[in-house]
């Protein structure tokens, strides 16, 4: 894409992915002591959202040679003025003379996407807005790596599909545990064969968000509350609401997050459902405990196979001839000889990604589709979603995976999407 008759840096990066002969990278002695990548065969990044999430990845990408920050974003100003300082420290202290500015800093997003010098852009913000600023940044041409869930709703996140195919973005959902050895060989096993026909799959992730009253609170100094709350109903002030806790804050609370069923759940969904092969479909059941004869929430597929919250140290997958069980620090197999033998060249090998970050970054240049691409963390993220439905109405959900809508049951596809707060709404 070109802007007049001028060339881009995103052009020059699709150039560089046809020609697959030549090297990525300027070897490492030929760039001096910082042995960083010259500054036309960089990636140049923006971040939106510095908190619990967002600081890890900007310390990460700061690590990465071929990758250079030159903007932050947050609605705190303390948050995005320490963000710029890192950044510049860091720079300054790969250079001979020790100084450097070049990273900005913004409130606003939009003036971060407007920037035509950013190639793409990490999103570690709360999840009601991980949407509208997800498809603004495939508009303006960026690549996306965007934090999970991936969205609030259903529809946010099929139309988040839609706006990366439309506008050709390399988009990461951030499932890392898809870039983890562990979670791919105990898939791989299950794909293969090795535990027979699978049966059933228990999933262990926490339970959904809730309404919340908490009282009014004066306004931190620096802190743009309105637009923190950006599409989310208005609400007065308080700490607990943006508070980014893991477990608490604004992960508990219905208006901005589905809790925890969709904070860990878009982990261990995610690996359940490619472990059963389900990377572009779904359940077709969805039971609240009160209405499973296993009195936990339930799901079930066309093949056959059930997947029940709960039971499992992860993910467990079981199936006629035996178990595999994972999760992070731990890997198991009923009976041992499951996994005794390595994966074989006939057996079913999945996409090997082992830094999720970097595999982003090499998509990026190859303009292929990462391991966790969008349409992926749409898919289980929409697992997520479903059983929080089912867990707030009560009452069984019989969903179509191809057509993406709830069946027999209009109050409930109403929550399919959600009304958001003017003037922020979903456009492509």
């Amino acid at each position: 894409m070109t802007k007049g008759n001028r060339v881009t840096r995103r052009d020059v990066l699709k150039a560089a992915a046809a020609a697959v002969t030549a090297p990525y990278l300027i070897p490492a002695a030929a760039l001096g002591r910082a042995a960083r990548a010259a500054p036309g065969n960089r990636i140049t990044l923006g971040m939106i959202g510095i908190g619990n999430m967002g600081s890890p990845h900007l310390d990460a990408f700061l690590g990465r040679r071929e990758v250079q920050i030159v903007a932050v974003c947050d609605v705190s100003t303390s948050k995005r003025e320490s963000a710029r300082n890192r950044v510049e420290e860091a720079y300054a202290a790969e250079r001979q003379d020790g100084t450097f500015n070049g990273c900005q800093a913004y409130n606003e997003f939009e003036a971060l996407l407007a920037r035509d010098d950013i190639d793409a852009v990490v999103i570690a913000v709360p999840d009601h807005w991980h949407a509208i600023i997800a498809i603004a940044a495939c508009r303006a041409g960026k690549d996306v790596y965007c934090e999970k869930p991936l969205s609030l709703t259903i529809r946010e996140a099929r139309e988040m599909v839609k706006a990366a195919r439309r506008y050709a973005t390399v988009f990461q959902t951030g499932s890392q545990q898809r870039s983890s050895g562990k979670f791919r060989y105990a898939c791989e096993l299950v794909r293969s064969g090795r535990v027979g026909r699978l049966q059933t799959v228990n999933v262990n992730v926490g339970g959904p968000s809730r309404e919340k009253y908490l009282p009014e609170e004066p306004v931190p100094e620096g802190f743009d509350w309105d637009r923190w709350l950006g599409p989310a109903p208005w609400q007065p002030y308080n700490s607990e609401r943006c508070s980014g806790d893991f477990g608490g804050g604004w992960r508990r609370i219905r208006d901005y997050s589905g809790g925890l069923m969709t904070d860990w759940g878009a982990h261990h969904f995610d690996i359940a459902q490619w472990g059963m092969g389900m990377d572009h479909s779904g359940p077709v059941e969805i039971i609240p405990p009160r209405a499973s004869d296993r009195d936990v929430l339930t799901y079930r597929y066309a093949n056959g196979v059930t997947a029940y919250r709960g039971g499992a140290n992860g993910i467990l997958f079981t199936g006629t001839d035996g178990k595999v069980e994972v999760n992070r620090g731990h890997f198991q197999t009923w009976p041992d000889s499951i996994g005794a033998e390595p994966i074989g060249p006939n057996d079913v090998h999945l996409y090997e990604s082992r830094d999720h970050g970097q595999d982003w970054l090499t998509c990026i240049r190859t303009r292929r589709r990462p391991i966790c691409d969008v349409e992926i963390g749409c898919r289980s993220v929409t697992v997520c979603h479903l059983g929080n439905l089912a867990l707030w109405l009560d009452r069984p959900i019989r969903w179509d995976p191809d057509s993406e809508e709830i069946i027999g049951d209009v109050p409930a596809s109403r929550w399919l999407d959600r009304p958001r707060r003017a003037p922020w709404r979903l456009f492509l």
